[in-house]
């Protein structure tokens, strides 16, 4: 008790929303199989995060619904399996798609509906419409109800996403993505880990996926253990670039207790003091002709 498993669903897509169906289902049987609690894709899974190198309308047209048979057929599965199923899709929505995700419990409740709130703006991710904010949901596990926030890719480079996080009680945040994971976004993931005193999860696309190179992490948010002064390296999964179903196995009590008697999070914080950041006014040299508010 007191442990939670992650399977990161680090797969290539098969081209079409029938193929990356089947293909998920069979990689979270897979995951129930190795006895993971949640299952996680990579960003977009619905079609691969297929929105480049082709016209904008031709990739608008795969959106689908939040309750389509897609979305439900993992639903079903989440029910079958007992197992946490964290799903990712290019939804239909008025006034352009959303790059969202849901998660549903072990019994196929579904918990926690998030939609990207930092598209990447600069570039074709323009085209969506952004989400209204941030979500912690409690979701039931064979460890006891774990308190669960979400960010997409690009949310992560933003401090502020992680920090709405914790302040909403999460304990593990769930990071589906496409992009090259080096060392600068692994060490902002690091950074968001360990000044929050939250897990993260990240699974992204295997090297076989454009612009994508694997290296799905969980970093488990404790620098330090109990009665030991020296640091430790909170990552204690990272993946290669390959295609597979990695399983990684956190502490949850470790992180509670770590939790409660250190001095990150919002512990000596002073958010009187912060009113400037949440000015809108965006000055030089940071104005983007692109910027959306």
């Amino acid at each position: 008790m007191g442990k939670l498993t992650v399977a990161f669903l680090q797969l290539t897509p098969t081209g079409s929303l029938d193929g990356n169906q089947a293909k998920g289902l069979e990689a979270c049987r897979e995951a129930a199989r190795q006895g993971a609690d949640i299952a996680l894709f990579p960003e977009m899974w619905s079609n691969g995060y297929d929105i480049y190198r082709r016209p904008v309308s031709a990739w608008v047209a795969d959106a689908i619904t939040g309750d389509g048979p897609f979305i439900t057929a993992f639903q079903e599965a989440a029910r079958e399996l007992g197992m946490a199923i964290c799903l990712t899709y290019l939804e239909q929505h008025e006034g352009g798609p959303r790059n969202s995700l849901v998660l549903f419990d072990r019994r196929g409740q579904r918990v926690l509906d998030y939609a990207k709130v930092h598209t990447c703006d600069f570039d074709v991710e323009r085209n969506l419409t952004p989400g209204d904010g941030f979500r912690t949901a409690s979701l039931d596990t064979a460890s006891g109800p774990v308190q669960v926030g979400a960010m997409i890719c690009y949310d992560r480079e933003a401090p502020e996403s992680a920090r709405i996080l914790m302040l909403q009680g999460s304990e593990l945040v769930l990071v589906p993505n496409a992009c090259p994971m080096e060392v600068n976004r692994l060490s902002q993931l690091r950074a968001r880990a360990y000044e929050n005193m939250f897990a993260i999860a990240t699974c992204n696309y295997p090297s076989a996926v454009p612009d994508c190179n694997g290296h799905s992490t969980l970093f488990d948010g404790v620098a330090y253990l109990p009665d030991d002064g020296a640091s430790r390296d909170m990552c204690l999964f990272e993946a290669d670039e390959k295609e597979g179903v990695h399983l990684c196995t956190f502490d949850l009590e470790l992180l509670r207790g770590y939790r409660r008697s250190e001095c990150q999070g919002n512990t000596y914080r002073h958010p009187r003091k912060y009113g400037l950041l949440t000015e809108e006014v965006v000055r030089e040299p940071f104005i983007r002709p692109d910027y959306r508010p």
